[in-house]
């Protein structure tokens, strides 16, 4: 094998690798967005869940507060 064979298969590899390089870039930067998506989605369903959770707790505080005057009431039924 030349030494012109040799500088083009260099060449060659040298390119081959430059577009291997080139395409890892641009995954990298559309992983990097789809995880910048992920994050948002992950806030939003955040704030979706402690919407629920505030939302149960007052429901939860009526219901108790509800059960408290029931047993009030029951409990002077069979006092009179």
């Amino acid at each position: 094998m030349t030494i012109d064979e040799r500088l083009e298969k260099l060449v060659a590899r040298h390119e081959a690798l430059t577009q291997t390089v080139e395409l890892m870039a641009r995954d990298m930067q559309d992983m990097k967005s789809s995880i910048d998506g992920l994050k948002s989605s992950m806030d939003t369903l955040k704030s979706s869940v402690d919407g629920v959770r505030s939302y149960t707790t007052e429901i939860a505080e009526a219901t108790a507060r509800l059960l408290h005057i029931a047993q009030i009431h029951e409990h002077r039924d069979n006092t009179a």
